[in-house]
């Protein structure tokens, strides 16, 4: 499991020979700032300010976790606990979108942007987070283990379905919570795809598109130069995730256990 994570730092700290070192090594051996150097170069060469484009990332995240958790929260909320009709034919349908690939939904997605009138907006890079299908499942088994009794006791007691859901649920299903921000934190933080297809302004596109700009050969760098500058940006980019994880590990097992996965 660390392994992945050992090869993006010791990838990052590389210099070019031993990048691309033939047979492969793993292990960094004369570690260099010089990828960060190049990296940091490039940066205050753009026309751009980077801040602008950490400023539109950090808003997009938080905005999107804050939305996703809210919504699939909601959703989970109903199918779990609700009486409705096409309940299941509902959670069946999320059930099946968990199969589906990010890429094999760029065309629909692409449409349904392209028709709300969402393209080059800053809600373009929202609308496709906002409820991942594992999200609500993993809610939704989560609510499942909440004893009904619980509930009813509450309704008896004069509570509303938004007092049960806000005051008795989230707080028992916090665990579940912090799994889907890190998803969507993922998701977001990590998301080139939206400023590629959707955005056209510059000054709505994010720092990972930024970063990726920076890191491809079109812009006048050699191959292995471009690489070294990928590295030190897969790094920048992979750390927050790293940290996020690190601060609310335990949840995320918690939820595994009570979800069924294994």
């Amino acid at each position: 499991m660390l392994l992945p994570i050992l090869f993006i730092f010791s990838s990052a700290f590389k210099p070019p020979d031993e990048l691309y070192a033939y047979p492969p090594r793993f292990f960094v051996i004369n570690p260099t700032l010089k990828n960060f150097n190049d990296l940091f170069s490039r940066m205050s060469g753009s026309n751009m300010p980077v801040s602008r484009y950490l400023f539109n990332s950090i808003l997009v995240t938080l905005t999107a976790v804050a939305a996703s958790v809210l919504i699939s929260s909601t959703a989970a909320y109903a199918l779990s606990k609700k009486r409705f009709r096409f309940k299941q034919a509902l959670f069946t349908i999320n059930t099946v979108a968990l199969m589906f690939v990010p890429i094999a939904v760029t065309i629909p997605r692409f449409l349904v942007i392209h028709r709300l009138g969402l393209l080059d907006t800053f809600w373009a890079h929202v609308l496709p987070v906002l409820a991942l299908p594992v999200g609500v499942f993993l809610l939704k088994q989560f609510m499942d283990t909440i004893p009904n009794e619980m509930l009813e006791a509450a309704q008896m007691d004069g509570a509303s379905d938004l007092a049960i859901y806000w005051n008795i649920v989230m707080p028992m299903i916090r665990p579940a919570l912090a799994t889907i921000a890190i998803l969507t934190f993922q998701a977001a933080w990590n998301n080139v795809e939206t400023s590629s297809l959707y955005i056209h302004s510059e000054n709505l596109r994010t720092f990972a598109f930024y970063l990726s700009t920076l890191t491809t050969t079109a812009t006048g760098a050699n191959a292995v130069a471009g690489q070294g500058i990928a590295a030190a940006a897969a790094l920048i980019m992979f750390l927050p995730n790293l940290i996020i994880f690190i601060i609310l590990q335990s949840q995320v097992m918690s939820t595994m256990s009570h979800s069924g996965l294994k």
